[in-house]
């Protein structure tokens, strides 16, 4: 089996399945698989994944885990992770296929609080068995551990000598979930900088902090069920409602920084830690949010920026050296960590929220993502078209 236990998911989709049971109870959607690369795949490959698929079925959190989960996430509330025991997942709601041309599809549809939780898994399935099936090298654990500690000891060294504070993000694209474990072992005894992950599982496992707060499709579904003018607003505001501050880092790219900080009011930047940063020019984007926090009186300086998009420890460090004195930065790096490995080339895959509906009475509506990076919009062209009308956004 490649995914182990339930809590082998990223921390924010927790908080987000928490959120939807909060706010959305009756709320139903569909995530769709989408590779960048246009990979060709074969039909022994989704043999091996409705496989895998079928594995996820067994999972169920146990009693360890849930009482380390009670205690470590205690933001998120006993109620859920009892709810959490009783949930499984349902491999027949997981739809796979190829089309004519060998390009993989997958979708999965159910009530919101429940359909999130199946994209992380998908996406780490997808990455192993590619990587298992193409034979790119390093089966053996001892050659990938030698590999990986090699490069990760540059990586010590970077951190170290900018004082880069990160965590790992690695789980959906890396290259298997031993490789994970090597980088999270390696980075705990060796990098005083290393902050956490948000491999939830992997959090417990090695006593470090798990780290997430909130994914694109929150703003996606809000959008879709009333406006995007204001999606950005309404989940920051349901958000505080759910979590009375913890988990305060908002993510800001869905329909572009322009977008997001006409919704970002003095009372949000007050009360949000800081802001995520997911797409586009990074330097771009922290100028433009340290001008909003001065334009309110605050002190960036008391706030953080979470970099999180593509980035490597050297793209860290020219970032960090940046905003240094200016506002406070750290990093979420993912397949840097977890598949920087000689002569193998990373996955370009992602699962997006396709179509949701508030309930069953009410239409369903397409869902978009615009990002800040013009040619990475998500979602059917009519949508994306009125999205960047209604938003004022040209590319």
């Amino acid at each position: 089996m490649i995914i182990n236990s339930i809590l082998e998911n990223d921390l924010y989709k927790f908080s987000m399945s928490n959120y939807y049971q909060v706010h959305y109870p009756n709320a139903w959607g569909t995530f769709t698989f989408h590779d960048r690369n246009n990979t060709e795949y074969s039909e022994e490959f989704v043999v091996a994944l409705n496989e895998e698929f079928e594995n996820l079925a067994s999972l169920s959190l146990n009693t360890a885990e849930f009482d380390w989960a009670v205690e470590t996430i205690h933001y998120i509330p006993q109620r859920f992770w009892e709810w959490l025991c009783y949930f499984r997942f349902e491999p027949k709601k997981i739809k796979t296929w190829l089309d004519n041309e060998k390009h993989l599809h997958i979708e999965v549809s159910d009530l919101m609080y429940k359909v999130t939780f199946y994209e992380i898994p998908i996406l780490a399935i997808v990455s192993e068995l590619y990587h298992r099936f193409i034979g790119d090298g390093y089966q053996e654990r001892n050659e990938l551990t030698k590999v990986m500690i090699s490069a990760m000891e540059r990586k010590v060294a970077i951190a170290s000598q900018h004082n880069l504070y990160f965590a790992d993000f690695g789980l959906r694209r890396r290259f298997n979930a031993f490789s994970e474990e090597i980088a999270i072992e390696y980075m705990k005894e060796n990098c005083p900088t290393f902050t956490g992950t948000s491999t939830v599982s992997l959090a417990m496992k090695y006593g470090i902090k798990p780290i997430g707060t909130m994914a694109h499709e929150c703003f996606m579904f809000q959008a879709a069920i009333h406006t995007p003018k204001e999606a950005n607003y309404e989940v920051m505001e349901r958000w505080v409602d759910v979590y009375d501050g913890y988990l305060g880092t908002v993510l800001t790219d869905t329909y572009t920084v322009d977008t997001f900080l006409r919704n970002f009011s003095m009372k949000l930047a007050k009360l949000y830690d800081g802001v995520r940063h997911d797409s586009g020019d990074p330097k771009l984007f922290g100028d433009k949010i340290i001008e909003k926090y001065k334009s309110y009186g605050i002190d960036p300086m008391s706030k953080t920026i979470v970099f999180s998009d593509g980035l490597n420890f050297e793209a860290a460090a020219d970032i960090k050296e940046y905003f240094a004195g200016r506002i406070k930065v750290t990093f979420g790096i993912g397949t840097n960590l977890t598949c920087d490995i000689p002569g193998v080339k990373p996955m370009n895959i992602v699962m997006k929220l396709k179509e949701c509906r508030i309930n069953m009475r009410q239409p369903v509506y397409g869902c978009v993502k615009l990002s800040d990076v013009p040619g990475k919009a998500i979602g059917k062209s009519e949508d994306i078209l009125n999205y960047k009308y209604q938003l004022g956004v040209s590319s």
